[in-house]
């Protein structure tokens, strides 16, 4: 009888979602920079469902943007703090990862989560969502595996004939020039990989490659979170949310506060006054 009702409930929505594929969903994140207006993707449908019921709840409404950096991420949607929930009740969603298709551009909207060490699953959180800021990259960052780098050069430093580059890199890290100790060690790149029999290289398609470069994300997280949509409209709004003043917890010393409403329109609509165009489309 379970497997017969499981069998009907099914069939419905697949009906349903037939029936319905010429509409989307906008929905629309209202701040007092502004509003943001996003979709969010068919593909990733427990993500997407779960934030438009929270949204059509009204659950999302007053709760913050709370963790917030400039060229990175704007993070919010604390529905469980806001109800009192308690942490160990907190629900999580399965991770609905895309690889080669859904990447951090700026935009993007994801889902947080706990680390690997405490979450091998990648399960998102069941509320909380962010929406990139980012930065632009370059061809040769965009490319590279950087934590796999990171561990190369400091194995490639131990042997006797790179005491040279050991002396230029610990001195940059000591003066705290981070961003030229970047490209000293991308510099180093290709030169590693042959001395240590190892690909260092990110296999990305030529779209993702020219995104990075000219518009720019949050490269360092793609296949580690789930990317369930994007803002279509209003990215000044992330800018301005993304620069606010914050504490040591990089949460605004203003609070953002968001109201999330949900608006229904056809496809064509949408594509016409966004200039969207839909995946696969």
């Amino acid at each position: 009888m379970r497997n017969r009702l499981f069998f009907w409930v099914t069939l419905v929505l697949i009906f349903s979602a037939a029936c319905n594929s010429n509409t989307d969903e906008l929905i629309i994140i209202e701040t007092r920079h502004g509003n943001m207006v996003g979709i969010l993707y068919d593909d990733t449908p427990v993500h997407k469902e779960n934030f438009l019921k929270y949204a059509r709840e009204g659950r999302y409404d007053s709760t913050e943007f709370q963790r917030v950096m400039k060229n990175f991420m704007i993070q919010g949607g604390d529905v469980f703090t806001k109800e009192e929930l308690p942490p160990e009740d907190w629900p999580t969603l399965p991770h609905e990862i895309r690889p080669n298709k859904y990447f951090h551009k700026r935009g993007a909207i994801g889902a947080p989560r706990q680390p690997d060490m405490v979450n091998p699953m990648r399960e998102s959180n069941g509320s909380q969502f962010y929406i990139v800021d980012g930065r632009t990259y370059s061809e040769l960052q965009v490319t590279t595996e950087m934590n796999e780098l990171q561990k190369a050069i400091l194995k490639y430093m131990e042997l006797g004939s790179q005491a040279e580059l050991k002396a230029a890199y610990t001195r940059l890290y000591e003066e705290g020039k981070y961003d030229s100790l970047t490209q000293l060690v991308l510099s180093k790149r290709d030169e590693i990989a042959s001395s240590l029999s190892i690909n260092l290289k990110k296999d990305l398609s030529p779209e993702e490659i020219e995104t990075y470069k000219t518009w720019g994300g949050a490269a360092h997280l793609d296949d580690e979170y789930t990317v369930f949509g994007e803002i279509i409209d209003g990215f000044d709004v992330i800018d301005k949310i993304a620069a606010e003043a914050t504490n040591d917890k990089n949460r605004p010393h203003q609070p953002v506060y968001m109201r999330v409403r949900v608006e229904e329109l056809s496809k064509a609509e949408i594509s016409e006054r966004y200039k969207y165009t839909y995946p696969n489309d």
